[in-house]
């Protein structure tokens, strides 16, 4: 085994620290507002890119190549990947499942035949996702103009551009969601579904949409549906 080293060593490194050292000028690129894994938060940041010096007695004198980017939070300085950016902030994130939420719910609607159940019931989701003002009228107007829009009546399979806006609302969601959150909002537009009776095809079709776009597989998409069935 080699020996520890000795008190005489450690002050010997310490001075040539001391003597020698490489030393990082950082300059800011570019700022926003990310969710700091440091503080838990939403915090503003600074992109910054460095150049590394040998130090000679604490003075930049030799050039040692280029450090980062990093993301520099501005409450804690902590210093991050670039890849940090690709988590939406809170705030970010609450408008994403809000939106989902009420796609969801529209795109259910427009799959049956816009009852009144099916309202009350697409109307409470879409409220506990953060749409306070939403009404069974504001909705009924809405499953109207986009059957309008697509050419499409109330009760036919989902269409190619029904699909679409889904995976718009859906997929840069799913990402950031833990499997039960991604079921919860395929349950909640069952619920929707079955709030006038039992599914029908074009239901059917439609959740199957909504739970590819969530990435949850086929056969998760049939036990959840039909678990949404059994009464609590």
């Amino acid at each position: 085994m080699l020996p520890g080293r000795g008190p005489d060593d450690r002050a010997a490194a310490t001075r040539l620290s001391r003597l020698l050292g490489t030393r990082t000028a950082w300059r800011a690129v570019g700022d926003g507002e990310f969710f700091c894994p440091g503080c838990g938060g939403d915090r503003n940041y600074r992109r910054l890119t460095g150049q590394r010096r040998f130090t000679l007695l604490g003075v930049p004198v030799v050039p040692r190549g280029t450090a980062g980017p990093v993301v520099e939070c501005a409450a804690c300085l902590c210093h991050f990947g670039t890849d940090v950016l690709d988590h939406p902030t809170t705030t970010r994130f609450s408008a994403m499942l809000r939106d989902a939420v009420h796609t969801v719910a529209l795109a259910v609607l427009t799959a049956g035949t816009c009852s009144r159940a099916s309202l009350e019931t697409a109307v409470a989701a879409v409220r506990t996702a953060g749409f306070d003002d939403c009404t069974e009228h504001r909705l009924a107007a809405l499953v109207e103009a986009l059957a309008a829009d697509t050419g499409r009546f109330t009760g036919e399979p989902c269409t190619a551009g029904l699909a679409i806006e889904l995976h718009e609302a859906l997929d840069p969601l799913a990402p950031h969601l833990a499997a039960p959150g991604r079921e919860s909002i395929l349950l909640g537009g069952a619920r929707i579904a079955l709030a006038d009776g039992p599914y029908t095809p074009a239901e059917r079709d439609t959740l199957a949409t909504v739970g590819a776009a969530l990435t949850i597989c086929s056969d998760d998409v049939t036990r959840l549906l039909t678990a949404a069935r059994t009464p609590s």
